[in-house]
C-alpha cells in the first residue's frame, strides 16, 4: 500500500522560505512520476511542480520554475519542495502525490496517491 506523508508547511512573512518534504512508502516502483500541487478553498487544484521518477527531470508549472524547486531523494523516499521568495497568492495546501506518466507531470487525474496536505501561509 503506497502511503505518503508531508510535511514543513508554515506560516511566513512574504519573501520568506519554506521547504516542503513528502515521505513516499510502498511499491513506488510502480509509477512514473511524482508531484506538488495546491489548492486554495473555492479554486481549482494547481500543478506546481513534477518529477519523473526514472531520470529525476524536473517540470514546473506556470511562473513556478523562478522560485520553487522540486528535487528528490531515492535513498529516503522522500520528494522535496523548496520555495523561496513567498507571496501571499502562494497560500494554499500543498499536496504531493505519486502517480503515471503525463506530459511534465502535471495532470492530477494521472495521479493515483495523494498525501494529506501541508497548509502554507504567507502574510504580506
Amino acid at each position: 500500500q503506497v502511503q505518503l506523508a508531508e510535511s514543513g508547511g508554515a506560516s511566513v512573512q512574504a519573501g520568506g522560505s519554506l521547504n516542503l518534504s513528502c515521505v513516499v512508502s510502498g511499491r513506488t516502483y510502480l509509477y512514473a512520476c511524482m508531484g506538488w500541487f495546491r489548492q486554495v478553498p473555492g479554486k481549482e487544484r494547481e500543478a506546481v511542480a513534477g518529477l519523473y521518477i526514472r531520470d529525476n527531470t524536473p517540470y514546473y508549472g506556470d511562473s513556478k520554475q523562478d522560485r520553487f524547486r522540486i528535487s528528490r531523494d531515492a535513498a529516503e523516499n522522500t520528494l522535496h519542495l523548496q520555495m523561496v521568495k513567498l507571496n501571499p497568492e502562494d497560500t494554499a495546501v500543498y499536496t504531493c502525490a505519486l502517480g503515471h506518466s503525463s506530459p511534465g507531470c502535471m495532470e492530477a487525474d494521472r495521479y493515483e496517491h495523494w498525501g494529506q496536505g501541508t497548509q502554507v501561509t504567507v502574510s504580506s
